[in-house]
């Protein structure tokens, strides 16, 4: 299985930006960590970062037909970028939304999502530990759908 793991805005400043919100691991720690993670699970990940919205939109476009699952912590982008949802629901490609925080207890502008609503899941909440709940829960949902 071959998954790509998107990261938004932002998340490249992981482990200096609000530590008491977003921890304090670094970007590059989570993604050696997932990567290790999928490759014991039988999967390859391949990671990418972006602060740009059409770079996202671009990597999600290019992913087509190259990736069976995208995870993908959209950041900010999650609650004000239609264009990130068309570019994902127009790839057709399966997908889980992941985010450190609980964006439900947050400001009320982080309460919705534009991109849960066709996500396979959505996991939230529990910091690191959300993208690796994310990895097992779209492993498992693309296992299966075979």
């Amino acid at each position: 299985m071959r998954l790509l793991l998107i990261n938004g805005p932002n998340l490249n400043l992981l482990g200096q930006r609000e530590p008491s919100i977003y921890g304090s691991s670094t970007l590059e720690s989570i993604e050696v960590a997932l990567k290790n993670k999928a490759r014991e699970e039988g999967a390859q990940l391949e990671c990418f970062q972006s602060n740009f919205e059409g770079a996202l939109i671009d990597r999600i476009q290019k992913a087509i037909g190259q990736v069976d699952a995208i995870l993908i912590n959209a950041g900010a982008y999650t609650h004000t970028s239609i264009a990130l949802r068309d570019a994902l629901l127009g790839s057709e490609i399966p997908y889980v939304e992941l985010h450190l925080s609980n964006t439900s207890s947050r400001e009320s502008f982080r309460h919705h999502s534009f991109l849960a609503a066709r996500a396979v899941g959505v996991v939230s909440g529990f910091g690191v530990m959300s993208y690796h709940l994310a990895l097992q829960g779209l492993l498992a949902h693309l296992r299966d759908s075979k």
